[in-house]
C-alpha cells in the first residue's frame, strides 16, 4: 500500500531549505485508545520504513530510531556502490554516521526530545533527516473500504460502500466511469496499459446509470476528504460485472409521486416495512411452496436490494422502521445507502438469529438522544418493571416457556428535534411473533413492549410523544390490534385460548396511551399465495401527533401483476406503510 501511496504522490525531495512542495510525506496514525502511534516515511535511500511507538515514549528515542534506520539504510547503499566499483564502476561513498534527525514544529522550533511523542508529532511540523526534509501529516483521510455492489441495474441508485479513517463519506470526492463501447469493429476500446478505456459519466456519491449503459462495467474512484480541505490518497474499484437491465414500472413507482420531496418543518414522514430477510427468502421452502410463483432470480439478495433501496430512498423519509433485516444487509448495503440520503441507521438482531430490527432517521432533522432496545424473554425474565406481569405468566407454565424460547425483540430510540431542543420523541419498532395460533404469545409480548415503552416515554422523558411501528402479525380483528387500539384486554378475549384450551391463559392487561393506527386498516400488507391480510401498522400518539397524509398503497392490479409478492416488480412479501404526521 505504501508503495502504491509514494508512487501516486510522486517522490518530491528537496534540500533543508526547501520549500514545502517539495517535501516528501511522514505519515502519522495516532488515536487516543490506542497505546501505540505508527509512522510511515520513506528514507533518501529510497526504502520504506513503517515504525510502530508508545504514545507515551519520549521523541528523543523515536528520533534516534529514525537516525539508526537511516544509517543502516545508508551502509546498504554503501555496499551496492563498493560492488559496482570493484566491477568496475563508479565509486561511491564510504559509509557514514548516523545522520541527525530532527522534528520542528510548525513555527520552525525545534521540538524538544523529552516532549512525549502523542504530543511531538503534530500535524504540519517538519522531520528532518539529515538534507532531507518530510512534512508531517498526523491522522490524513484514508479509505479503509470501497465497494461496489455486485448487481448493477440500470435505472437503479447504485451506492458504494464507503469505510474511512479521519474522513467522512460525505466530505470525499467520487468519480464515476463508465466503460467505452466497443468499436464498430466488434473489438473493445483499450486504454495504454491494454486494459479497458474508461469513460468519465458522473461526479456524485450516488450513481443512477441509464439505460444507454447496460452491457458496460462501472468505475469508482474515490479520494477521501475530512471537511477541512484535507484530502488523502485515492482509491478505485472496478464493478464486478456490467450494468444489466432494470424491470421496468416497479409497485412503488407510482407512490414516489406523492414522496419527491422531504416534509417541511413541524411535520414527518414514517415508514414501517417489512422487508422479507435473506434468510427466508433463500431456502427450498420458500422457493417451492412459499413463493413458487416468484422467478427464482428475484429471490435473490443482490437483485432485491436493487429494488429496495431505490424503494427507500424515493419515499423521502424522516424516520423508517425496518423488519426482517439481515445483519450483513444493513452493515453492507441498507446503512452505507441510506447514508448517502441523509438518513442514520440503527440496528438491534434479534436473539439467537442472524436478522432483526433497523431504524433510520434523517440526520439533519433528528439526533438521537438514547437507545433502550429489549428482548422480551430477557425483559420478563430479569426486568423488575414485568414483575407483576411474569407473575400471573408463570400460572401458565406451558405458555410461559413459549413466552421465553421466542428470539423477538423491540427497539427504542428516543430522538430530538435537530431545530427544536424541546421536540422529542419516541420510536419503537418490533416484530411479533408469527405463527397463526400465536395469538396469546403475541399478547404477552405486546404487553411487555408498551410497558417497556411507558417507562421510557413516561418515567424517563416525561410526556414525549410516541410511534410505534411494526410486523406485529395481526389483523384488526386480533386480541393484539385492539389491546393496543383501546388501551386495554379483557381476560376472557378468544386469543387467550388461540392454540387450544392446553394453552390457555387468561389475564386482563391495560396500557396509559391514546394510539391510532396512522395508516388505517388496509384490506393487507401481507399479500402471499396462500395469504393475504394486514398484518402491519404504524401507531401514533393520538394525543401529540395528527396524520397529515396517508401514502396510498400500489393499486390491487400492481400487487397481483406477477400473481403475488415478492416479485420482479416488488422486493418484499410485505408492503411498506407510509405516513406524513404532524405535530399538534
Amino acid at each position: 500500500m505504501w508503495r502504491r501511496l509514494r508512487s501516486a504522490l510522486g517522490r518530491l525531495r528537496g534540500s533543508p531549505g526547501a520549500g514545502r512542495g517539495a517535501m516528501e510525506r511522514a505519515v502519522v496514525r495516532c488515536v487516543p485508545s490506542e497505546p501505540k502511534l505508527s509512522l510511515r516515511f520513506v528514507l533518501p535511500d529510497g526504502s520504506a520504513r513503517h515504525m510502530q511507538r508508545d504514545q507515551a515514549e519520549p521523541l528523543g528515542r523515536a528520533l534516534a530510531r529514525i537516525a539508526t534506520n537511516a544509517a543502516k539504510g545508508h551502509a546498504k547503499a554503501a555496499k551496492k556502490s563498493k560492488k559496482a566499483r570493484a566491477e568496475g564502476g563508479p565509486a561511491g561513498e564510504a559509509a557514514a554516521a548516523a545522520p541527525a534527525v530532527r522534528l520542528f514544529s510548525r513555527d520552525g522550533e525545534a521540538v524538544a526530545e523529552e516532549v512525549p511523542n502523542a504530543a511531538a508529532w503534530q500535524d504540519g511540523a517538519v522531520l528532518q533527516i539529515g538534507e532531507a526534509r518530510y512534512r508531517v501529516e498526523r491522522n490524513p483521510p484514508a479509505l479503509t473500504e470501497l465497494q461496489l455492489p455486485r448487481s448493477l441495474l440500470a435505472g437503479f441508485p447504485v451506492c458504494p460502500k464507503v469505510s474511512a479513517e479521519f474522513a467522512a463519506p460525505q466530505h470525499c470526492l467520487f468519480r464515476w466511469y463508465r466503460e467505452q463501447r466497443p468499436a464498430a469493429g466488434g473489438e473493445a476500446a483499450a486504454a495504454g496499459d491494454g486494459g479497458p478505456a474508461w469513460v468519465e459519466a458522473a461526479a456524485e456519491r450516488v450513481f443512477t446509470p441509464s439505460n444507454a449503459l447496460v452491457g458496460l462495467r462501472l468505475k469508482l474512484r474515490c479520494t477521501p476528504g475530512d471537511g477541512a480541505q484535507r484530502y488523502g490518497p485515492p482509491r478505485e474499484v472496478e464493478s464486478s460485472g456490467p450494468v444489466e437491465a432494470g424491470p421496468g414500472a416497479c409497485t412503488f413507482d407510482s407512490r414516489h409521486l406523492y414522496t419527491k420531496k422531504v416534509c417541511g418543518e413541524g411535520s414527518l414522514r414514517a415508514v414501517s416495512y417489512n422487508i422479507l430477510a435473506d434468510a427466508y427468502a433463500q431456502t427450498e421452502f420458500s422457493r417451492t411452496v412459499l413463493y413458487p410463483y416468484c422467478a427464482p432470480y428475484a429471490l435473490e439478495l443482490d437483485y432485491r436490494q436493487n429494488l429496495l433501496k431505490k424503494e427507500l430512498a424515493g419515499y423521502s423519509a424522516d424516520l423508517i422502521c425496518l423488519q426482517e433485516v439481515d445483519k450483513a444487509v444493513f452493515v453492507d448495503s441498507l446503512a452505507p445507502a441510506l447514508d448517502a440520503f441523509g438518513l442514520e441507521g440503527l440496528f438491534r438482531i434479534k436473539e439467537k438469529q442472524h436478522e432483526g430490527l433497523a431504524t433510520f432517521y434523517r440526520r439533519d432533522k433528528f439526533g438521537l438522544l438514547s437507545q433502550h432496545d429489549v428482548a422480551f424473554s430477557e425483559a420478563l425474565r430479569s426486568d423488575s418493571l414485568h414483575r407483576e406481569l411474569c407473575d400471573k405468566l408463570a400460572k401458565y407454565p406451558s405458555v410461559q416457556e413459549k413466552v421465553l424460547q421466542r428470539s423477538s425483540v423491540l427497539q427504542v430510540s428516543v430522538l430530538q428535534s435537530t431545530t427544536d431542543p424541546s421536540r422529542k420523541i419516541c420510536v419503537a419498532n418490533t416484530h411479533l411473533y408469527w405463527h397463526p395460533k400465536g395469538g396469546n404469545i403475541r399478547l404477552i409480548q405486546i404487553a411487555v413492549a408498551l410497558s417497556h415503552i411507558k417507562h421510557v416515554a413516561c418515567d424517563l422523558y416525561p410526556s414525549i410523544p410516541i410511534i410505534f411501528c411494526g410486523d406485529f402479525n395481526s389483523t384488526p380483528s386480533s386480541g393484539t390490534y385492539s389491546f393496543i387500539n383501546s388501551g386495554g384486554i379483557a381476560e376472557d378475549h378468544e386469543d387467550w385460548v388461540s392454540n387450544g384450551e392446553e394453552e390457555r391463559c387468561n389475564m386482563p392487561l391495560s396500557h396509559p396511551f391514546k394510539l391510532l393506527s396512522a395508516c388505517g386498516e388496509p384490506a393487507y400488507t401481507n399479500y402471499v399465495g396462500g395469504f393475504h391480510g394486514c398484518l402491519d401498522y404504524i401507531f401514533i400518539d393520538r394525543n401529540a401527533l395528527e396524520v397529515e397524509q396517508v401514502i396510498p398503497l400500489p393499486s390491487h392490479e400492481e400487487v397481483t401483476t406477477h400473481q403475488a409478492l415478492p416479485s420482479v416488480s416488488h422486493p418484499s412479501d410485505h408492503i411498506a406503510l407510509i405516513c406524513d404526521l404532524k405535530w399538534k
